[in-house]
């Protein structure tokens, strides 16, 4: 999520106050991941440092006011029109809790993988139910959260299936005995720089 460019965005539509805009923010994504004030302000020091927005100091007014420039719009534009890229690298905290959890001993790795899906099966139904509740968007608020709701069901019933996917290959890596816990390395590991490499600098 680019808190960043979301305020970009909002701000390209008129000037706003920190407040003003973490509310917007909420406001636009259903509160679906609602922001700290001081992560606004932030965010809003970055994009005044970075030329992409302008603070407007009103006299007997405490609240500072923040209006984008040319160079945010652009901004705004570029990030609209671009696709979002996914790391391959992004850490899953899921994926790394199966990983390990392979590797250790004693860990009835089937287990781990029906208490994950019973914890997806029950969010799948809370978010049934939210979606069914605002199927019908009357406004582009209810359009909006409408949205981010579904992207959390798909996310979700894409990690169901990928469960179902590693308990089946799991089981037939455990048949043809591939999974075993993995012992910890006896070799030490290096540190600094190795021995003929100092000795080398030191000659210079």
């Amino acid at each position: 999520m680019s808190v960043r460019q979301s305020l970009l965005a909002i701000l390209d539509q008129g000037p706003c106050y920190g407040y003003q805009l973490k509310g917007e923010f909420d406001r636009r994504t259903g509160a679906t991941w609602p922001l700290n004030v001081g992560q606004v302000y932030n965010t809003l020091e970055r994009l005044e440092r970075d030329g992409l927005v302008e603070r407007s100091d009103i006299a007997g007014e405490e609240q500072h006011t923040y209006r984008i420039t040319a160079a945010g719009h652009a901004e705004v534009a570029s990030w609209l029109g671009s696709p979002v890229v996914r790391a391959a690298a992004t850490r899953d905290e899921l994926a790394i809790k199966l990983a390990i959890a392979t590797t250790l001993p004693g860990v009835d790795i089937a287990s781990v993988i029906q208490i994950q899906r019973a914890a997806n099966l029950r969010t799948l139904q809370d978010l049934t139910k939210t979606k069914n509740a605002t199927d019908d968007p009357d406004t582009a608020e209810e359009m909006a959260w409408l949205l981010v709701v579904d992207s959390m069901i798909f996310q979700t019933e894409a990690e169901v299936r990928w469960l179902d996917h590693s308990e089946t290959r799991l089981a037939r890596a455990a048949a043809a005995g591939l999974v075993s816990a993995v012992p910890l390395s006896t070799e030490l590991p290096k540190r600094g720089r190795p021995v003929t490499a100092r000795a080398e600098g030191l000659g210079k």
